[in-house]
């Protein structure tokens, strides 16, 4: 009877857990959503740089360098699908909110975001795929789920769509969301790191290779400078360059975490289940050292080069940002250069 029970509140646990991983997915992409104005998504499209970052980042840096990782610390089999999933997974959240502490672009970690979401469709199944190969003949590569890894992506469209639609009729309301979306996805990844924890049992981290602690530290960073060393070779402002190197190496751990607990038997995977939310708290913390820098060394200096930059550039994001968000603090300094207040009156008097 002890025994029966024992495994009752386990599975009830377990149960509650997917729970709480598929309303934390919904709500951050409703979240995301509600992020996504129309007009700033027709003219990225028209101009489709941060999609392209985006394909590039997320879909061809990220997943290569889990690969990479995964082969140069020997993982088994268990260890390497968690951590290749973590790393074709398209950007998170986390991203956006980082964006707004070190003065970054919006528009484009927003379009960035959202776009590397629909790629990953198609591209996550199909990275999936192909880095899985070294592992062919293991059980459980055998069992990768690409159809469900598919099916939850489509999932998250519905929420996304919303958000676009709550966007469009109620911005107000939609402001509303995406501050909710944002503190949500904090609370839920402590709240997952709990639960995750009590379902596995108390000596769950002591039993998680160091060679995966070494990879969720050196991921995200990784991802940070090739984020950054990619915006500069498409020689964007300094404010752009931190914005993509933000969405670059900050990944979408709720989508990761549900496909690990939605779609594998748990007796398989075990304690890989807390890989994203170890890959979350390093990105986050290293995310946070990058923001700290920011703020104590180059807050000023950054801003007065980006001006400089951006004359030379053919990519023309202040321009964009003084036609979208003139009461930003870039909208503030550019209309103190000389043209700027005739040829945009009605900004300037808002």
């Amino acid at each position: 009877a002890p025994g029966a029970a024992e495994a009752l509140g386990e599975r009830s646990l377990s149960q509650g857990l997917s729970v709480l991983v598929g309303l934390a997915l919904c709500v951050t992409m409703l979240g995301l959503g509600c992020a996504v104005e129309l007009g700033q998504l027709g003219r990225q499209l028209r101009r489709p740089v941060g999609v392209l970052l985006a394909l590039l980042g997320q879909f061809v840096a990220m997943p290569l360098v889990a690969f990479l990782l995964a082969l140069i610390f020997a993982l088994d089999e268990v260890a390497a699908v968690a951590v290749l999933l973590c790393g074709c997974c398209p950007g998170g959240n986390l991203s956006n909110l980082m964006s707004v502490l070190v003065d970054g672009d919006m528009t484009l970690s927003i379009i960035m975001t959202a776009s590397s979401t629909l790629l990953a469709l198609l591209l996550m199944p199909l990275c999936l795929w192909l880095y899985s190969r070294p592992w062919i003949h293991t059980a459980l590569v055998r069992l990768l789920p690409l159809g469900a890894v598919s099916l939850t992506l489509g999932s998250t469209l519905l929420p996304i769509g919303l958000g676009v639609l709550i966007r469009y009729r109620y911005p107000r309301a939609a402001d509303l969301l995406v501050k909710v979306s944002l503190w949500s996805l904090l609370v839920t990844l402590v709240i997952l790191f709990i639960l995750t924890g009590t379902m596995l049992g108390p000596d769950l981290l002591a039993h998680i290779p160091a060679s995966v602690y070494a990879i969720a530290v050196l991921m995200p960073l990784t991802g940070y400078a090739l984020g950054y060393g990619l915006a500069t070779l498409f020689r964007m402002p300094p404010h752009c360059r931190r914005t993509v190197s933000l969405e670059t190496g900050c990944q979408n751990v709720q989508l990761c975490t549900a496909i690990l607990k939605l779609t594998f038997p748990p007796q398989l995977v075990g304690g890989m289940y807390m890989f994203p939310l170890l890959y979350a708290l390093f990105q986050a913390a290293e995310a946070g050292l990058f923001v700290l820098a920011y703020k104590v060394y180059g807050r000023d200096g950054p801003k007065q080069e980006m001006l400089g930059e951006e004359e030379d550039t053919d990519i023309s994001y202040r321009k964009l940002k003084e036609e979208e968000v003139p009461d930003t603090s870039y909208g503030t300094v550019s209309a103190e250069e000389p043209g700027a207040a005739p040829t945009e009156p009605a900004q300037t008097a808002l």
